[in-house]
């Protein structure tokens, strides 16, 4: 009998048959192999250099998976004409301000929404009633801040498209409907709002085209939020939706200012972007904040691995952009509409363009001492909303075609010369991965693959020097966010 290794540490014995122990790359490969050792003992190929070279093959193939390749599939399925287009309907309706216009046809923010929303239905009747559409709505008075002008009904459009295996698991994608003059109690004053925020909103829309020809195990909701520049009302009313109707928040991709290339700083770039995410959880406990003082995780909240998550795939699939984690909840001193998403403990962050121009954001349209003021239609870069939409669009597919993140993570190994985890299993997962990284790295920079088992112990390296979490695999190759661990154990 013959033993000989190969990486990952697969083992395979080769007598007159062959047995092969799981797993191998992207969960395809052990179908190549039995093959090719059919095709060896055909040819009575029992020397162990061939052999090895055939397993050599194997380590080397990494040949992706459909869903995998078709991640490629779906960038390239995203339009930069048809996101144009939508910018240009969304900025022609004058002012979208939240309590502007709600009977015309033409103009203000009811005219916007019922585009939305006919947008929504349209896709669904070409993907076969793929889609539920519904209006979500919540009642806001004066009393409620000191940005509302009068008692108003805030709406959001809302799309699910609903999983095949786990309907209620739920990864969302918005973009903001309403838009604001340089006063925002002034909700008659046009107001185009071109990038901020119809290029999220068109985005938003573009997503669903692309990914609703697909169908995925977990839910995708494509979101037209309002409210976002009086307070976040559209998200806090959606978000506590969400809460109500029990959904598993996944994650909540905000777009929100998806469209402009030529920052106020003077730097132009249209490739990169930015990630905002918070530390922690803000429904952490007491006792899960005293914790950290010891075990650390003070950057390994929720937020935190949906935005690593975004990163990596991003590098992953879309290597030309360039993403920027940025370690705050929002810009400085200010907020978007995934904050009341993390607000009630579901993972949240914002995706936005790199370099603003507060020129042409929050302003009327004027010229001023040579500069042209006003958020419209001709400062937004439309190839570079098509590649944030397409960062969003396979983000949103991973996450949907993912088993859940592992659950109920634990880790020891204090004062040991290994570390050691266990966690609970995950419907639909084939696998897991444990990953680490140095403790003042920002991304997961090392992993091994550990197979179907809900314990491990990763031999000579020390609990002190690193962080550590586990992501479950399903039987596409596709992963789940990473689980940083909730506990320890001896």
């Amino acid at each position: 009998m013959y033993f000989f290794k190969v990486p990952e540490v697969y083992k395979f014995r080769f007598r007159e048959s062959v047995l092969i122990k799981y797993p191998f790359n992207n969960f395809i490969e052990h179908h190549k192999f039995i093959a090719l050792i059919l095709v060896a003992k055909f040819l009575n190929m029992k020397n162990l250099l061939i052999l090895s070279l055939l397993c050599s093959y194997l380590s080397i193939a990494q040949v992706p998976t459909d869903h995998q390749m078709d991640l490629y599939t779906i960038i390239d399925e995203v339009s930069a004409d048809r996101i144009e287009n939508d910018v240009r309907t969304l900025a022609d309706f004058g002012t979208r301000n939240t309590f502007s216009d709600t009977v015309s046809n033409t103009r203000g923010i009811g005219a916007a929404r019922r585009w939305i929303k006919a947008q929504f239905d349209q896709i669904s009747k070409e993907c076969g009633n793929c889609l539920e559409v519904f209006y979500q709505k919540d009642f806001v008075s004066t009393d409620m801040g000191s940005r509302i002008p009068k008692d108003a009904w805030v709406v959001n459009v809302v799309a699910i498209q609903r999983g095949t295996s786990s309907p209620n698991d739920m990864v969302m994608m918005s973009g903001d409907i309403d838009s604001r003059a340089s006063d925002t109690m002034d909700f008659t004053t046009d107001a185009p709002g071109a990038n901020d925020n119809a290029s999220g909103m068109a985005g938003t829309i573009e997503a669903a085209r692309v990914l609703s020809k697909r169908k995925f195990k977990n839910s995708i909701v494509y979101v037209g939020l309002s409210g976002e520049e009086q307070g976040l009302f559209g998200g806090k009313g959606l978000a506590e939706y969400a809460k109500k109707k029990k959904w598993n928040v996944i994650g909540f991709l905000n777009n929100d200012m998806i469209g402009n290339i030529e920052g106020v700083d003077g730097v132009i770039d249209n490739r990169e972007f930015r990630i905002f995410s918070e530390p922690t959880d803000p429904t952490e406990t007491e006792r899960q904040r005293n914790g950290r003082r010891f075990y650390g995780g003070e950057v390994d909240g929720i937020s935190r691995q949906l935005a690593r998550y975004i990163h990596k795939s991003v590098k992953t699939y879309m290597p030309e952009m360039k993403p920027m984690m940025v370690y705050r909840l929002d810009r400085f001193g200010r907020g978007g509409h995934h904050r009341p998403f993390a607000d009630l403990g579901f993972p949240g962050i914002r995706i936005m363009e790199a370099h603003e121009n507060y020129t042409q954001q929050h302003q009327d349209i004027r010229t001023e001492n040579g500069i042209a003021y006003g958020d419209v239609v001709e400062h937004v870069n439309f190839p570079y909303a098509r590649k944030l939409t397409a960062v969003n669009a396979i983000n949103l597919a991973q996450l949907a075609w993912a088993p859940s993140r592992p659950q109920n993570v634990k880790i020891g190994g204090i004062v040991e010369a290994h570390v050691k985890f266990k966690w609970d299993k995950v419907k639909d997962a084939v696998g897991y991965k444990i990953y680490w990284r140095d403790t003042t790295s920002p991304t997961w920079d090392n992993s091994r693959y550990v197979g179907d088992v809900n314990a491990f112990t990763l031999k000579g390296i020390v609990i002190d020097n690193s962080f550590f979490g586990i992501a479950a695999i399903g039987k596409d190759g596709i992963e789940s966010m990473v689980s940083f661990p909730s506990g320890t154990f001896r």
